[in-house]
């Protein structure tokens, strides 16, 4: 894949990183953290640029990824991105969610090909944790035992 994949995150509340109910992960929301711990933040359309929205939800994905590499031990073993659901930090004027959510949904696509397309919701928050610019969970379906279902 050639992804650079950040350190695994870890809860920072009560709840899990994500939860697998059969062949099925259900991810917790992940925020854009930099290798530094620093968060990306603000409200995009008025505190943060669209382009750098768009960076942070990259961000989220490669966080997302490398939650799943600790589960899995491996990225292979994935056999679909099922659905994304993104949640954009934005201003009250703000109506571009599904261009900012984009960033993630691509990177994805480009690692995955076809098992990486998904169903996808785009949200617009008056406000998020941290003030986070955008936080994403995902759903993932994975091969049984490491065979194709």
């Amino acid at each position: 894949m050639g992804l650079k994949l950040p350190s695994p995150g870890t809860p920072k509340g009560s709840y899990a990183m994500l939860v697998r109910s059969g062949n099925l992960i259900f991810t917790s929301g992940h925020i854009p953290m930099r290798e530094d711990g620093t968060l990306i933040t603000g409200k995009v359309g008025s505190e943060t640029s669209l382009e750098d929205a768009v960076e942070a939800s990259k961000l989220c994905a490669l966080h997302i990824l490398s939650t799943m590499k600790a589960e899995l031990g491996s990225l292979d073993k994935i056999s679909r991105i099922v659905k994304l659901v993104g949640f954009v930090n934005s201003s009250g004027d703000f109506g571009k969610q599904p261009v900012v959510v984009n960033g993630a949904s691509d990177l994805l696509k480009e690692a995955f090909g076809d098992k990486g397309v998904h169903a996808r919701s785009a949200v617009g928050s008056s406000a998020l944790p941290l003030n986070v610019t955008v936080e994403i969970e995902a759903i993932f379906e994975v091969f049984q035992n490491g065979n194709h279902l």
